[in-house]
């Protein structure tokens, strides 16, 4: 038996912190069209299962257009079982806006649900403020069968006092579990449970920020019925990817020196067109070295569908050159080096812009 592990898809997510409004509604339709993308290929792979970890939704406010097309995909492959654990960005305002549930869309509780398919049991629980702490206690697994049990929250090697969040996976243990389906961390993962089974992060589907650069997509299991036995693969399924490239610019001079330093190190990594793009200028520049952090923005955005650009560059300034310097320069870093209130950041930073503004360049 095939069953696919997915979490943390987020519809509907805001994305303000990088993208316009406009972008942000692109990159939504492209997640969605993902969601739909890997229910055909689980129907075109004989997949019967789907196990939706949690975070399918972002907040509580889910447009018409993603409610119909998550329901429309579940109605169309009546086949497919959809497990659907709601994690702590979901809510009832899915379910509650279906007229029925489709007989396919299988749904957990605060308590321990168990579904069974043939000789494999799929377990899980909404963990919630009021069952957290005793969740673990609380159910028992047929050792005979092949138990999956879904669950969304933060792995701990610690007990979780006062977090819901917290999944502790020392109480987890020896319990009879095969495979543990988790959500909510946003990265691929999968590690040892006991001698008997592993627990597994999907991450999500597609990356929506910075903080999910690299791979994604979801988990394929495959369960021989008989034997117990069963493979995982991580299987890459995003749209696009998000890169964080991390370029040294020291000594360069002015931004078009800074230019050639970012299209070496892109030409060397071989990133496509359609990736997201996070350059991180590193280094020690000069003093007086121009730069002009918009422009690297809009150069580089025109290869890429898109680019941010971060400034994470250390100034270095030679004082003794000013010392005798008695123009307005000169006295104006004096000055500056001068006050005994400010912090060594704060001095170069304040002298950079300062001799930008002497020089007539835009601050």
């Amino acid at each position: 038996m095939k069953l696919i592990h997915c979490a943390d898809l987020h519809l509907d997510s805001k994305m303000s912190t990088n993208f316009d409004r406009s972008r942000a509604k692109e990159r939504n339709a492209e997640i969605l069209h993902t969601f739909e993308r890997m229910i055909d290929y689980a129907d075109q792979n004989g997949v019967t299962a789907i196990l939706i970890a949690g975070d399918l939704f972002d907040a509580k406010r889910i447009s018409a257009t993603t409610r119909n097309t998550v329901l429309f995909c579940i109605q169309n492959y009546p086949k497919i079982n959809f497990y659907y654990l709601r994690g702590n960005h979901d809510n009832d305002n899915f379910l509650t806006a279906l007229e029925e549930i489709p007989t396919n869309l299988k749904l957990f509780k605060t308590k321990w649900t168990t579904y069974i398919e043939g000789n494999i049991s799929i377990s899980g629980i909404e963990l919630n403020q009021e069952n957290f702490q005793f969740a673990h206690t609380s159910f028992v697994l047929d050792a005979n069968r092949f138990n999956i049990v879904v669950l969304h929250g933060q792995e701990t090697e610690h007990s979780a006092k006062d977090s819901p969040e917290m999944i502790p996976l020392k109480a987890f243990r020896n319990k009879g579990i095969d495979y543990l389906a988790l959500g909510h961390v946003h990265t691929y993962k999968v590690q040892q449970l006991d001698a008997r089974g592993v627990y597994c992060y999907a991450g999500c589907l597609e990356g929506r920020g910075f903080d999910e650069c690299g791979t994604h997509g979801f988990v394929l299991l495959d369960v021989d019925e008989k034997t117990g036995k069963f493979s995982h693969e991580f299987i890459p399924f995003s749209q696009r990817t998000l890169y964080a490239v991390r370029v040294d610019v020291t000594g360069c001079q002015n931004t078009a020196e800074m230019v050639y330093q970012i299209t070496l190190a892109l030409q060397k990594e071989g990133y496509s067109e359609e990736s997201l793009i996070k350059i991180i200028l590193i280094g020690e520049l000069d003093i007086a070295c121009e730069k002009n952090i918009d422009y690297l923005q809009a150069r580089f955005r025109q290869s890429f569908y898109y680019v941010k650009v971060y400034d994470e560059t250390s100034l270095k300034i030679n004082t003794k050159d000013f010392l005798l310097d008695e123009s307005l320069k000169g006295e104006f870093v004096r000055l500056v080096m001068g006050d005994k209130a400010l912090k060594e950041e704060d001095k170069k930073a304040i002298i950079r812009y300062g001799l930008q503004a002497i020089a007539g360049e835009e601050v």
